[in-house]
């Protein structure tokens, strides 16, 4: 009999969820990979547990920035961090410690770094509190240039950079799968348009942004990375690449995803990450 009695009350606990989301509009919810909600407190207590969380965002989306924010200021409460960020490139590091250090105010800072369109309402607040919290913030990506050698010579394009040049980027040769899921898919979706270049300037991102993550973190410290979200689902991109360096290193990761329907989560979107924030399609852009 106790089978079908707990039968009965989960499934009125999903319609009960479900009458709930009527009722209350949320913007937002989040699963686990299986597709089983989760609650925030739950999250917070599981990424404590991490050594690097890699927090997967839509670049334009309003309620993601206000959670990383959140989450990183919970966490902060818990553990020493380190943040970084796919949208500050590893040639303007010098920049940003002169801002976080007090040295030079944002105006300079707008001026000597080349800074997102989106940094002053999406990532000053990040960059901010790590100032106010005496908290490294490190500027993972590969300069963007670089990036674009490779997309139109390959590898072997970066073999032509300056000893210095070659400070900002992953240790050569990059290590490289064509295999992996988000670069096939990258490939599909261009219809071929791109040629084998263009996998290859992703991969170069991602490997120098897992490259910064293990060069600065600290054994007794969390590293929280904000980077666009497609760089780390499926457990692929920087996560491939900080697991191919270090196996045993404890790596969660966030995936965004937008849905008119938050209740549930979508098949497609099981197995993205170890949370899934779904966000209602609706929500206001940033841009």
């Amino acid at each position: 009999m106790q089978k079908p009695i707990k039968l009965f009350f989960t499934i009125l606990l999903f319609f009960s969820s479900l009458i709930t989301f009527s009722q209350v509009k949320l913007p937002y919810q989040i699963f686990d990979k299986n597709g089983k909600v989760v609650s925030y407190p739950i999250v917070i207590k599981q990424l404590e547990k991490s050594s690097i969380v890699l927090f997967g965002e839509y670049h334009d989306n309003s309620i993601i920035h206000w959670l990383q924010l959140e989450i990183t200021k919970e966490l902060s409460l818990k553990k020493s961090l380190i943040l970084g960020a796919e949208m500050i490139e590893a040639d303007n590091q010098k920049q940003l410690n002169q801002y976080l250090l007090g040295e030079i105010n944002q105006k300079k800072l707008d001026s000597t770094a080349r800074l997102w369109p989106n940094y002053k309402t999406d990532y000053k607040p990040l960059v901010d509190f790590a100032k106010a919290n005496a908290i490294p913030f490190i500027a993972t990506n590969v300069p963007r240039r670089f990036a674009s050698l490779v997309f139109k010579q390959g590898f072997t394009a970066l073999d032509q950079l300056s000893d210095q040049e070659k400070l900002w980027v992953a240790t050569l040769p990059i290590n490289y799968n064509p295999m992996l899921p988000g670069y096939v898919k990258m490939v599909e979706e261009m219809g071929g348009h791109g040629g084998e270049n263009l996998p290859k300037a992703q991969a170069v991102k991602d490997a120098t942004m897992a490259h910064f993550i293990l060069l600065n973190g600290k054994e007794d410290s969390l590293f929280i990375h904000f980077n666009g979200t497609y760089h780390s689902d499926n457990f692929d991109g920087i996560y491939w690449y900080l697991k191919q360096a270090q196996p045993k290193k404890v790596v969660r990761t966030i995936a965004t995803v937008t849905q008119e329907n938050i209740a549930v989560l979508e098949k497609e979107n099981y197995n993205k990450a170890d949370f899934i924030i779904v966000v209602d399609q609706d929500a206001t852009k940033t841009y």
